[in-house]
């Protein structure tokens, strides 16, 4: 068993071997063989190229030739018999075998299988031919082949009045408008033969019809084929015999015209006017007085006014809501289709795509008819339910040949659960009322609904043969479906819903290079009236208010800097304070309005609140800009004045002794004072440097932490115009466009409460337990002696160490008249200069300043004397001093450091604010969250460089200080 198995397996490794080696040396011959020789091109041909005895092999995609005694047939894929020849064999296709029929029998049945003889004679395809009102009869009744074919004429007599079909095969009844008007199947004068139809010429019908098509988006207008053979003809049956697929077909053909009435012409929408005004004894449909009993609905009326009373008179009996038990947020449109005979196709939800050209997925598809989703479809971006492609020419004309014709309905359920559909008014901007195009005037009272659309017609555009290519074609290349909300509705009333559709006329040129833009939009709408007027009242209450506190700062700065005047500096100075004041109540304003609709309309269960049209988010918009525009100002007058502000190191050291010093040209020696040290002065300098920029937050940790909430975590998802309030959405479903409210709101939200909470870790437990370097500089002071104060508090035993300090007239003179030899020079003093005047000047104006302010801290000048005091509450709350320093100045306890106002540190607020506008406004614009962030964070760089630089420069050139020396 084991050798048998070793050796079978021996066997089998021995053929598989020999296997790879046939295996290899096939390819070894085969592969180069194939590389040298074999193509993978061959020549393109269609169907239509191929010759007269050829046929176009589907499989081989090329022309073949026929068999003998054979031709292409009509298709040009398959051969049949030449004419004088019988089919005697057919597998199918090409596969055909063919003889040649007797000379007493030169016919072929239609067929093609037998051979017959024609008394009547052949047509060009061989075929037995008869006169016209006979039929061809070729087979007695059981089918057998009759030798000689025979032409048998239909009995047009009362009896019977049967007339031959038109495929001459068999005798049919006459068409019953011939019977009733000449009592025959001829329809001879002066009776009137249109459309297939024969009408008597003694009626009351308008003989003169207008066979144009309108196309007046191009100028222009021309004879349709479509409207010559089934106008008046559609129009004579509607109104004569009441033919219901009559009066569809003479609606189609006036919404074909854009419903455009002009009561000079008897065009399509005249002869159905003419039509229903004649027939005003006939009873209503349904009650609606616009729809006549046996006619379709088209219009709503041309009385002046009647629109708005259309759209906003009746509230719909159904309510919608987005949360709880009686969620509903479905809107149910059906429409009634017809074809553009006025055949009815079918009832049929309008869900998928039925009146969206564009494709898409169902899913996305389908919600633009989920109430509160406010929805676009666009290629390029997605904004509010707009949904716009762009769409070949030629495959718009191979998917509708023929249009398709809906009246729209909104299904609903009331109280009792019955079912019913409420007709959806159409407003037509193509329409022309006595050629003026009413529906584009601004005006609802000018306009005139109607309720019947398509979506495509390539059939009235086309000139002499209804088989050729169209000269024009007709599309809807705008559609959108407008939801008004009932004003004060608690329940989520609606009015009826208003379609708007834009069509444009296509002069085709080259259907396959011509191309047209769609789009299908769902907007939702509510009366804006009360808000805009709440938001005005809020501006007009905070604005007043923020006239007082800029009038209060002014006067505070008036009394600062002693003067009484009111000068141009003063209203600069009080404008500068308003511009703040009211970038302040601009973004209070916003920032509640944006709270007010992320809040009520994202929680609300049953509707009451409507997001604001994009056109309606205007006037927001521009609150946000001038918001940003005037805390920019604010911003830069901070930063100017900062860069700009006068500072003084006061050095509190004395002299320690004397040395002895060599006198240059003297030969002796004398004593003289040792100088103080300037290290110590280099010092404090470089430690208010480092703290000039110095913030309560982290500018990037701020920026980049808004950012991921926003784009990774999904808080910008809060923003999108539908009612869910999830973080997050799935990739197939609809994605809403944004609200600029929402993303406005959600943005300052996130950035107020991260920024908030920066400034509470900031101040109780960065600053308390890690690093406070205001409290640092002030220590820094104490312990230099560069402060106000030989000691730890000015006043013996007490701590206080910064002041604000009120100074007398006589004590600002003496100052201003050391201070300006200080300020006489270009820039610091340069130690190492070669110039020793300037150098010495500057010291010498700098020991002096350093010398008075120290004897005027020493009470030493009586005349110029202070005294110390806490400040009063409503001094505190106010921001100014009701005490004016006379003969004394006033130095108010400080312990809130108020020297860092003059910082950025103490300006946290107006930072914040400043930042948080800058990336709202870019991402308004841009509608673009990382953009917005990477440009803040690139502007919060950008002016600190500039704080630094500049400010560095300011400190040197006022404090003496070499800007060497700064690190």
């Amino acid at each position: 068993m084991v050798t048998d198995g070793a050796g079978a397996g021996a066997a089998m490794a021995s053929w598989s071997t020999f296997s790879v080696a046939v295996v290899t040396v096939f390819f070894l011959l085969i592969l180069p063989c194939f590389s040298r020789a074999q193509t993978l091109s061959f020549p393109f041909r269609q169907p239509e190229t191929c010759g007269h005895n050829q046929y176009f092999d589907i499989s081989a995609l090329s022309c073949v030739r026929c068999g003998a005694n054979q031709r292409r047939d009509a298709r040009g894929t398959s051969c049949v018999c030449i004419p004088g020849f019988q089919m005697i064999a057919n597998n199918g296709g090409p596969d055909i075998i063919c003889k040649k029929c007797p000379e007493n029998m030169k016919g072929v049945t239609k067929d093609g299988w037998n051979c017959i003889s024609c008394p009547g004679g052949l047509t060009e395809e061989g075929k037995c031919h008869c006169p016209t009102g006979h039929i061809l009869v070729e087979r007695d009744v059981n089918g057998t082949v009759l030798s000689q074919a025979i032409c048998k004429l239909c009995d047009e007599n009362e009896n019977s009045f049967t007339v031959a079909n038109a495929l001459g095969n068999r005798c049919i009844r006459c068409e019953p408008t011939f019977i009733n008007t000449s009592r025959s199947c001829a329809c001879s004068e002066p009776n009137i033969l249109t459309g297939g139809l024969c009408f008597s010429s003694t009626g009351d019908f308008p003989p003169r019809v207008i066979s144009t098509a309108r196309y007046g988006e191009l100028g222009m207008s021309f004879i349709s084929e479509w409207f010559t053979k089934y106008l008046q003809s559609a129009a004579a049956a509607c109104w004569v015999y009441a033919n219901l697929t009559s009066c569809q077909a003479l609606g189609n053909m006036c919404v074909m015209n854009m419903n455009s009435y002009d009561s000079a012409t008897f065009d399509a929408c005249r002869l159905f006017q003419f039509v229903f005004e004649n027939t005003a004894g006939l009873r209503t449909v349904h009650s609606v007085s616009f729809w006549r009993q046996n006619l379709p609905w088209l219009f709503y009326g041309d009385q002046l006014g009647l629109a708005p009373q259309v759209l906003s008179a009746t509230p719909l009996p159904t309510n919608f809501s987005f949360k709880g038990q009686t969620q509903n947020t479905k809107m149910k449109f059906v429409a009634a289709s017809y074809d553009v005979r006025g055949n009815f196709i079918k009832w049929q939800t309008v869900e998928g795509g039925v009146l969206q050209l564009c494709p898409d997925t169902e899913t996305r598809l389908n919600a633009a008819y989920s109430f509160g989703t406010t929805y676009q479809q666009n290629d390029a971006f997605i904004f509010y339910f707009i949904f716009q492609c762009e769409i070949p020419i030629s495959k718009i004309l191979t998917d509708f040949p023929t249009p398709v014709f809906y009246d729209v309905y909104l299904e609903y359920t009331d109280e009792n659960q019955h079912q019913y559909i409420w007709a959806v008014p159409v407003l037509n901007l193509n329409l022309q009322h006595n050629k003026i195009f009413v529906n584009k005037d601004s005006n609802s009272d000018k306009w005139l609904l109607t309720r019947r659309i398509f979506l495509v017609d390539a059939l009235s555009g086309r000139e002499n043969d209804l088989g050729s290519q169209p000269r024009l074609v007709r599309i809807a290349t705008q559609i959108s479906l407008s939801i008004h909300l009932v004003p004060n509705t608690k329940n989520g009333n609606i009015y009826p819903p208003l379609i708007t559709i834009a069509y444009r006329d296509i002069d085709i040129k080259d259907p396959n290079s011509q191309s047209v833009k769609i789009s299908f939009s769902v907007t939702y709408e509510m009366n804006q009236g009360d808000a805009h007027v709440q938001t005005d009242i809020a501006l007009g209450v905070l604005g007043g208010l923020a006239v007082l506190s800029s009038l209060l700062k002014t006067a505070g700065w008036k009394r600062r800097i002693g003067s009484p005047m009111i000068d141009l500096q003063t209203v600069m100075k009080f404008l500068v304070y308003y511009a703040g004041d009211l970038a302040n109540v601009f973004f209070i304003t916003t920032v509640g309005t944006g709270l007010y609709w992320l809040i009520f309309f994202k929680a609300q269960k049953s509707v009451s609140v409507l997001l604001p049209m994009p056109a309606q988010e205007n006037h927001f918009v521009t609150y946000v800009a001038c918001a940003f525009a005037l805390k920019a100002l604010q911003f830069l007058h901070k930063l100017i004045s900062q860069i700009t502000i006068d500072i003084f190191f006061i050095d509190w050291e004395r002299p320690k002794g004397k040395v002895l010093k060599a006198v240059e040209g003297e030969g002796g020696v004398r004593s003289a004072i040792v100088p103080v040290s300037i290290w110590r002065t280099y010092f404090v300098a470089n430690e208010w440097n480092e703290i000039q920029t110095v913030r309560k937050i982290n500018p990037l940790f701020q920026v980049l932490t808004v950012l991921f909430l926003l784009e990774v975590v999904g808080f910008k998802n809060l923003a999108l115009m539908d009612s869910s309030s999830s973080l997050s959405r799935s990739p197939p479903s609809y994605i809403a466009p944004y609200s600029r409210i929402l993303r406005y709101a959600v943005s300052t939200i996130l950035w107020l409460v991260i920024g908030i909470i920066q400034i509470v870790f900031f101040a109780v437990f960065y600053e308390r337990f890690i690093e406070d370097k205001i409290r640092q500089f002030v220590d820094l002071c104490c312990m230099s002696n560069e402060n106000l104060c030989s000691q730890r508090g000015l006043v013996p035993n007490t701590e206080g160490q910064t002041f604000q300090i009120a100074i007398s007239d006589q004590m600002r003179q003496h100052y201003d008249r050391i201070h300006e030899t200080l300020t006489r020079k270009n820039g610091p003093a340069r130690l190492l200069s070669s110039s020793a005047s300037t150098f010495e000047q500057s010291i010498k104006a700098y020991h002096t300043m350093n010398k008075f302010l120290g004897s005027f801290i020493d009470h030493v000048h009586k005349e110029m004397d202070y005294f110390i005091k806490d400040k009063l509450l409503l001094e505190r709350i106010l921001g100014v001093e009701f005490m004016e320093p006379m003969e004394k100045s006033i130095f108010y306890n400080d312990e809130g450091y108020s020297f860092s106002s003059v910082l950025y540190y103490g300006n946290e607020a107006t930072l914040l604010i400043y930042d948080l506008l800058f990336f709202c406004v870019v991402d308004l614009a841009c509608q673009n969250f990382i953009l917005a962030a990477f440009l803040t964070y690139l502007q919060q760089e950008i002016f600190r460089f500039i704080r630094n630089t500049v400010g560095q420069k300011n400190l040197a050139s006022k404090t003496l200080v070499d800007q060497r020396f700064l690190i």
